[in-house]
């Protein structure tokens, strides 16, 4: 009997979602008991789930996105209304939880892996949903800001957790997207701080959240045409796009190709055992990059363009201080 009435249940919520208080919404939430101790556990199709949470569920896990803490794990039972990602309508969102909805809106789309979304509604604990008015799902909201559903749908759809490089990070700045940050450490990289990127493949750039999930989901291994404005000159570039290491949750500073990974206050959180001879230690401090003092990773990206043969990098262990040279 308790089965007959939760399928009603079901029944009546498949049939009459879209409705704009969101109650219903907040229900689904609650029936598919999608918040569970600091992690969200969202029905995303038969005996399987998305997870967003910073600890390995217990559960078989099918995939796993380090760069947003994303995983699909199996399930034992099915949910009979997973969560919908394909709704193209325009309708009203608000950020969901458990117990409540606040209608909202966008502020600020997500550019790549270095800048997530923001909302203009919170609640009090996260993380939460971002929904539309039929109960589908438009993003994760993280403390980090809102993971969108683009990207949720390209984990849930490819079978490789990867993203592509060429090798720039890139800001909206005046009416144009601009090159904030350039790799020194991949190969063959054209391009520079300030950079104005005017097109990509050929078609016109509009902005840096854009770009970055064109270049982020292109194929490992493919090749672009870039368009620069360099000064007063226009430069077209051929780049083949590389393998993404950092951005998300993980640190990126363009060292991660280089096996060195770290918290937000530039403390080394992990060395990769291909690196273990540079002699560095988990929770050394990272002070200074090319002679110029770094507190956080934006600076980092910053001031390690001043590559020439080699990065120099100063690092504090308790009271000692020590060089480590990057080439």
């Amino acid at each position: 009997m308790l089965r007959f009435f939760l399928a009603l249940h079901l029944l009546f919520f498949h049939l009459y979602a879209c409705k704009d208080d969101f109650a219903l919404c907040v229900q689904k939430a609650q029936d598919a008991n999608v918040v569970q101790n600091a992690s969200l556990f969202i029905p995303v199709a038969p005996k399987q789930t998305l997870v967003y949470t910073h600890k390995t569920p217990k559960a078989k896990i099918i995939k796993y996105n380090p760069f947003l803490s994303l995983y699909i794990i199996k399930e034992q039972k099915n949910f009979p209304y997973p969560y919908d990602m394909t709704m193209r309508l325009e309708l009203a969102t608000a950020i969901i939880n458990e117990k409540k909805a606040k209608v909202g809106k966008f502020l600020q789309k997500q550019v790549g892996l270095n800048s997530f979304g923001l909302y203009n509604q919170l609640l009090k604990d996260y993380p939460a949903l971002i929904s539309n008015s039929c109960c589908s799902l438009e993003g994760i909201v993280t403390k980090k800001g809102v993971i969108e559903k683009a990207y949720i749908v390209h984990f849930i759809n490819t079978k490789e957790v990867a993203y592509s490089d060429i090798g720039i990070r890139v800001v909206d700045a005046k009416g144009f997207v601009v090159v904030d940050a350039s790799d020194p450490f991949m190969k063959d990289n054209p391009f520079l701080a300030n950079d104005r990127i005017v097109a990509y493949d050929k078609k016109k750039v509009a902005s840096a959240a854009m770009l970055m999930q064109k270049i982020l989901f292109s194929r490992l291994g493919s090749q672009h045409i870039v368009k620069v404005k360099r000064g007063d000159k226009f430069v077209t570039f051929k780049v083949v796009s590389q393998k993404r290491y950092g951005g998300g949750f993980i640190s990126d500073t363009f060292l991660e190709q280089k096996g060195i990974y770290f918290d937000e206050t530039l403390h080394v959180k992990r060395v990769e055992k291909e690196f273990q001879n540079l002699g560095l230690h988990l929770g050394d401090r990272l002070i200074q990059v090319n002679g110029v003092r770094v507190n956080n990773q934006k600076e980092l990206r910053k001031y390690i363009q001043n590559f020439k043969e080699y990065a120099s990098l100063l690092f504090q262990r308790n009271n000692f201080q020590f060089f480590v040279n990057i080439k």
